[in-house]
């Protein structure tokens, strides 16, 4: 090793590598309608460059680990980071959506990589009594990620281009290298165990199916017999892996997890509850634009109060759930984060700002605790070998939200711009919007019933917001 004292370097190294996956899942979302523009294609059939990226994460997080064990830390951290910016450079030059599609699959190869195999260096690199600490640490850069995201997205595009989004991570994937190369451990593994090919293949193809079912509806133009072909062979081969996986003695997600109540209700709900939430980062840049004419820059701007509001609201999650408990907080904040993207269906050019303002903030607090306590009552009662396990099949969860959401919303947006048609002009984009907003509310309200079957006696080993963050 080249330093005496690497560790607080690494905890660096690993911020920044998260640092710059979350910003680059922000960092698109304002800038879609000038990409599309660019592109000769439609602003509200542009959600395919999320997915695309979000859905190869989930694919990937599963064998991130033994990726890890088998080559060493090292080596896999510079191939994400190099990965990562070789999939940016390609986004840039892209001239067809196709080929920005193709390429933010690459660039999602490497961003699925970053954080999982950063946070297992610093797993081995910390003893366990300062392993949070350490978390916590990873975890702030990768808060200011969406903070500044749309907003420096935005300003990009109005100053430059939106290729400038993708040609930032070049210089900093550079420093990453070299940072790699010195201060990360080689973490070599004791030896990976067997992969479960059959079981990944079976697991990678059951979300993409799904997820292309949902974006066919909108955006790939499949008939309704291909999208329903392609849902029911999805949800064949989801039901079939985890039926193989009660019969395999390593599994990539062990079906014990299952035999823990709030480990399967908190990734249920994870997943349902995020289905309806993750669409808000795609939809209001959007209809801001779109709808009520708003500069890229001002539209990033206007994401500000959702992420402002947001980290606030995380200090109030251990003192709510201590007095209010699990069971209650979740239920009641998922109704309320429903509620506050159904009220998005009121928006409109004559609401005057600060209302949109306090509109903005109200989601964006509300959204961010029940994030927070969703992932503390998901993790805090996992210990030994599921704990690592359970972790990963969370961060899996949680991507496959964020593409089922965008390509859920995108493909209500659609049905509804047709059922609209007679409205003229801005109008029927207008009340698509209001539409689709109060339909993804009405699913995130419908998902408190899965919180529901909490038992309402459990009580807080550890603090939602510490416990939260170091997942």
């Amino acid at each position: 090793m080249t330093n005496e004292n690497p560790r607080p370097i690494l905890l660096w190294l690993v911020a920044i590598g998260f640092f710059m996956q979350t910003l680059d899942t922000t960092i698109v979302n304002t800038a879609l309608p000038a990409m599309a523009k660019s592109l000769g294609e439609s602003p509200l059939r542009m959600q395919s460059v999320i997915v695309a990226y979000s859905l190869t994460m989930a694919m990937l997080i599963p064998a991130s680990g033994w990726i890890a064990d088998r080559f060493g830390t090292r080596r896999v951290y510079f191939s994400a980071i190099v990965l990562f910016a070789i999939g940016s450079l390609l986004c840039a030059f892209s001239q067809s959506l196709t080929q920005l599609v193709a390429s933010r699959v690459v660039q999602g190869l490497g961003g699925a990589l970053l954080l999982p195999v950063g946070r297992l260096a610093v797993l081995r690199a910390f003893p366990r009594e300062k392993f949070l600490a350490a978390m916590s640490f990873v975890a702030i850069p990768g808060m200011i990620g969406p903070l500044l995201g749309p907003t420096l997205g935005g300003w990009l595009v109005v100053v430059a281009s939106w290729h400038w989004i993708f040609l930032i991570n070049v210089p900093v994937a550079l420093v990453g290298c070299i940072a790699t190369m010195k201060h990360m451990p080689v973490g070599r593994g004791h030896g990976a165990t067997r992969f479960d090919l059959n079981g990944y293949l079976l697991l990678a193809f059951g979300m993409v199916a799904i997820s292309l079912s949902l974006d066919g509806l909108s955006d790939l133009g499949l008939r309704q017999a291909t999208v329903l072909v392609l849902l029911i062979f999805g949800l064949a081969s989801l039901v079939a892996y985890w039926l193989r996986a009660a019969r395999q003695p390593n599994p990539l997600f062990s079906p014990r997890l299952f035999s823990i109540p709030t480990v399967s209700i908190g990734l249920l709900g994870n997943l349902f509850a995020r289905i309806g939430s993750s669409c808000m980062p795609f939809l209001i840049p959007l209809l801001l634009q779109v709808c009520l004419a708003y500069s890229p820059l001002q539209a990033g701007l206007m994401m500000l109060p959702v992420a402002t509001a947001g980290m606030f609201s995380k200090q109030l999650a251990t003192r709510l759930v201590r007095r209010a408990g699990y069971r209650m907080v979740l239920v009641v904040n998922t109704a309320l984060v429903g509620v506050a993207m159904a009220s998005f269906a009121l928006m409109s050019p004559e609401q005057p700002l600060w209302l949109r303002i306090v509109q903005l903030a109200c989601f964006g607090a509300v959204n961010s605790l029940q994030f927070t306590v969703m992932n503390t009552i998901t993790l805090k009662d996992l210990d030994g070998g599921l704990a690592s396990s359970g972790n990963s099949l969370l961060s899996m969860v949680q991507m496959l939200s964020i593409s089922m959401g965008v390509a859920a919303a995108s493909a209500v947006l659609a049905a509804f711009t047709d059922v609209f048609s007679s409205a003229a002009g801005v109008l029927q984009t207008l009340y698509a919007f209001h539409a689709t907003f109060a339909t993804m509310g009405l699913i995130t309200i419908a998902s408190a019933w899965i919180f529901w079957q909490l038992s309402p006696d459990i009580e807080p080993t550890a603090g939602p917001h510490e416990a939260a963050e170091a997942s």
